[in-house]
């Protein structure tokens, strides 16, 4: 029933999303962004399937797994050469699934050329501060002071630092150092693999492929730290955390090799926040506006496809507006509020100062995956899919080997 005139402040993964399902419902969609030219912020993450079944109800599965890289297992080792992560993609017992490294800005190109190829209005220079009612609808408030037209509906797409809702939830003491490499010549990697190391569970260093941008294979390296140990990290020098990395894990000389300036790496700070009014009256908060959290399952652009689905099912009820906007926060609320827990659960597992960590993870959980229904149930955690988040919307699978044909 796409009978609204809709606003979308943002565009990142949620608000292209949101915006495409939107317009092919018939709605009149225009998205609002701060940028003079609309552009990704970040480096690599995963698509797991719940995100890649979005994609595919979409029709654009097919153009991201041509620009990422199809991911079969996450595998981790501690400082003692044991194996503590094993999680593998088959054990999800769906045929041909797997996980897609991808870079942040393969994944919004695939998403912003769609929208333009659907004529969506599209507004830049456009810094939302606020929003507040105007008759029956409702208008976005720009850092200049204007305002923008009256929308029946305003989706706030804007991620974590969020104007159009008051601070909340905590920020989690560790971030990462980011950086995206080219493909290295010669290296131990796997194209299939997002592989870690740790020592205990203080420092960890990541290395995940993400497919290939203007012809050339990358991948991505993160490095944890502390937000509190930043400053001594960039006194310290580029050296001195090169000596750290190649002490923990020794194949890392031919990417440190490609690394020349410090400017070459972001530090990306995360915080575990969840709205408990993720719609008001004609607003609605989707993605990391309405949850953020740390991105240890990897789970944050995944939740925000599911989101922009769910948004667009439930607006398509026959309704007043609250009642449609009521259904969309129940369409997600059980599964966002799972994985919540489950991050905040498993995150100082990998990122934590404690000694306890390192025991139930080394100690316990890496058995545990292993043996009986374990390897099954690592596997349905990462891929996104506890809790049943594509039943509840409707959502089926894609056609996994067609997608990797």
């Amino acid at each position: 029933m796409g009978d609204l005139d809709i606003g979308i402040a943002g565009c990142g993964i949620a608000g292209l999303a949101a915006a495409l399902f939107l317009a092919r419902a018939g709605h009149s969609v225009s998205l609002y962004e701060r940028f003079g030219q609309p552009r990704p912020l970040g480096s690599g993450l995963m698509i797991q399937p719940t995100g890649m079944a979005v994609l595919d109800a979409l029709g654009l599965a097919e153009r991201v797994v041509a620009r990422g890289a199809r991911i079969g297992q996450l595998f981790g080792m501690n400082e003692h050469g044991e194996t503590v992560l094993d999680a593998r993609y088959a054990d999800m017992r769906v045929e041909g699934v797997f996980g897609l490294g991808i870079h942040r800005a393969s994944l919004f190109g695939v998403l912003f050329e769609a929208v333009i190829e659907a004529g969506i209005t599209l507004h830049t220079g456009r810094e939302v501060a606020a929003s507040k009612m105007s008759g029956a609808g409702r208008t976005f408030v720009f850092s200049n002071g204007e305002q923008s037209d009256t929308h029946a509906l305003l989706v706030d797409a804007l991620g974590l630092a969020t104007p159009l809702l008051p601070l909340s939830g905590s920020d989690l003491p560790y971030g990462a150092l980011w950086t995206s490499l080219p493909w290295p010549g010669g290296g131990s990697f796997r194209p299939d693999q997002l592989e870690q190391r740790y020592v205990r569970a203080h420092r960890m260093i990541g290395v995940l492929p993400t497919g290939t941008r203007q012809g050339a294979a990358e991948l991505a390296l993160f490095w944890s730290l502390r937000a509190d140990a930043f400053e001594d990290w960039q006194h310290r020098g580029l050296a001195a955390w090169k000596d750290d990395v190649l002490a923990m894990w020794p194949q890392c000389d031919v990417l440190l090799d490609l690394i020349e300036s410090p400017e070459q790496l972001t530090f990306a700070r995360y915080a575990h926040r969840e709205t408990d009014t993720p719609a008001e009256e004609r607003l609605i908060h989707i993605g990391d506006a309405w949850h953020s959290a740390s991105p240890q399952l990897g789970q944050g652009a995944n939740m925000a496809l599911l989101d922009a689905y769910a948004l667009a099912a439930a607006l398509g009820h026959d309704e007043p507006i609250v009642q449609r906007l009521a259904k969309a926060v129940a369409l997600r609320r059980s599964h966002v509020r799972l994985y919540q827990r489950l991050t905040a659960l498993f995150t100082p597992l990998y990122q934590s100062n404690a000694a306890w960590p390192v025991v139930v993870r080394d100690g316990l959980l890496a058995p545990l995956g292993r043996m009986g229904p374990g390897p099954r149930i690592q596997g349905l955690l990462v891929g996104g899919l506890a809790g049943n988040p594509l039943g509840r919307l409707g959502l089926t699978m894609p056609d996994y080997p067609a997608l990797a044909a």
